[in-house]
């Protein structure tokens, strides 16, 4: 038999993405494929796509341009070939093969018929596929963190949203599938499980007949690993015995990501979000007032067909009184296929983006007030990164999730992977900086040269 070709994936898009990309890598190698991360050196590169928003198929198709260009051979993997499917193949002679988002999983199988001289196109027209912990999994994230997916899939129909579309309905996998992988990966020293999929707290509604996202939270506490962090936290899926379940399970870090969107009840049912207009101060109060000590992150659409003056006006009051420790906010984008994309009012770029500069120009004060409230403190960080110039670390404490937060600027002796207590002695809008000590009386000199300086 020849020698096998070697393979390089380029990962585009969301963690949902990653995990995915992870997975065929796993199942690559573990069919004997050489693989290379570097793409100047692979015969084949499989390009992992994003399409959720008009920026990321722009950068999907520069990097597919750029390989093409080089002469590669392509596979188009990921949400763009969901979308898109025969048009990529009629446009790009380079490409090889599509694989859809439900397909991943036959990668060796695509790549050996591709060998054979075939043009493939696999994609499900409905995906139902999700991977499990038997998989094969080569992950790319540092080594004390590992992304965890609970389900796969969408049921909601936010007017903004092509994802139903791309990854098909929701299917949760079983408590006792994830704690498996918790546990593999507890084995390999992973410090850190960030659990994701669309619509996290709803959990289960699928395969048990109603949300089962407590049950599992106390099932992984029973786990030896250090933080269980959840994202994509619905404020309707947070339920007394979910908030319950984060306060008394230690290893359960009390960071929600709440997907808010908007503030306004107007705007959240032209949205058609799934709480319409009940995001308001009691949801905010009913969280903070069970978890004291929670970290908030939200993400904001500004500029949603016929959002009024005034309705953003009631968006920048609400971010401002509530004072989340993190946000983001997007520019409204008008995907083809969805209800949002034809719907009267359109607001202008100009107004979008002044709009989404001044709800970030709010928070900005805000994320600088809270991170200064943590000089001084004691911190767990987890430590990710070495710069060699300096011998200064780069990790993140609690507070922080991977990508989308800060990170936390570390001096002294310490381990990649491993989480140290640092205290804290500065911060800026974004980031921290701290020292490592290795008893009290050092922290405390620490401290003391801190504020000196």
């Amino acid at each position: 038999m020849g020698t096998k070709p070697i393979v390089s994936i380029s990962h585009l898009g969301c963690e949902k993405n990653r995990i995915d990309t992870e997975h065929m890598l796993g199942l690559l190698v573990t069919a004997g494929y050489p693989v290379d991360s570097n793409a100047e050196l692979a015969d084949y590169v499989i390009v992992n796509t994003c399409s959720f928003i008009q920026a990321a198929r722009e950068e999907s198709v520069q990097e597919l341009v750029a390989l093409a260009t080089a002469k590669k051979r392509i596979v188009i993997a990921g949400c763009m070939a969901q979308h898109f499917q025969q048009e990529l193949l009629s446009e790009l002679p380079e490409a090889v093969a599509v694989v859809g988002t439900g397909d991943y999983h036959k990668i060796v199988d695509v790549i050996r018929r591709t060998e054979a001289g075939e043009r493939v196109t696999e994609i499900s027209s409905q995906p139902t596929y999700i991977a499990d912990e038997t998989v094969p999994r080569y992950r790319t994230t540092t080594e004390g963190t590992a992304y965890l997916r609970v389900a796969e899939g969408c049921d909601y129909r936010c007017a903004f949203c092509i994802i139903p579309a791309l990854r098909g309905k929701q299917r949760s996998r079983s408590i006792e599938s994830i704690v498996a992988e918790v546990e593999q990966l507890a084995s390999e020293g992973v410090q850190e499980i960030v659990l994701i999929s669309q619509i996290t707290t709803n959990y289960g509604l699928d395969r048990y007949g109603e949300p089962q996202l407590a049950e599992l939270l106390r099932a992984l506490g029973r786990v030896p690993i250090p933080w269980i962090r959840m994202h994509y936290a619905y404020p309707t899926g947070l339920t007394p015995g979910v908030l319950d379940a984060i306060r008394d399970t230690p290893n359960v870090l009390p960071y929600l990501d709440l997907p808010l969107q908007h503030s306004h009840p107007d705007v959240l049912r032209a949205m058609n979000r799934p709480w319409q207009g009940r995001v308001n101060d009691q949801v905010i109060h009913r969280i903070k007032d069970s978890l004291p000590d929670a970290v908030l992150r939200t993400t904001l659409i500004v500029g949603f067909p016929g959002e009024t003056d005034e309705q953003f006006e009631h968006l920048a009051s609400f971010i401002q009184r509530h004072e989340f420790d993190h946000v983001g906010v997007f520019t409204f984008s008008a995907e083809e296929g969805t209800p949002a994309a034809t719907m009267p009012n359109p607001v202008p770029q100009e107004v979008m983006d002044a709009r989404r500069d001044r709800l970030m120009s709010i928070q900005q004060s805000i994320s600088l007030k809270r991170n200064r409230a943590e000089v001084g403190r004691v911190v767990d960080v987890l430590i990710e990164q070495e710069n060699p110039s300096t011998g200064e670390y780069i990790g993140r404490s609690a507070r922080f999730a991977p990508e989308v937060d800060g990170v936390v600027y570390v001096r002294g002796n310490v381990s990649l992977g491993a989480i140290a207590p640092v205290l804290v002695t500065d911060a800026d809008f974004y980031d921290l900086y701290g020292q490592v000590a290795d008893s009290q009386a050092q922290l405390q000199g620490a401290f003391r040269r801190a504020l000196v300086s």
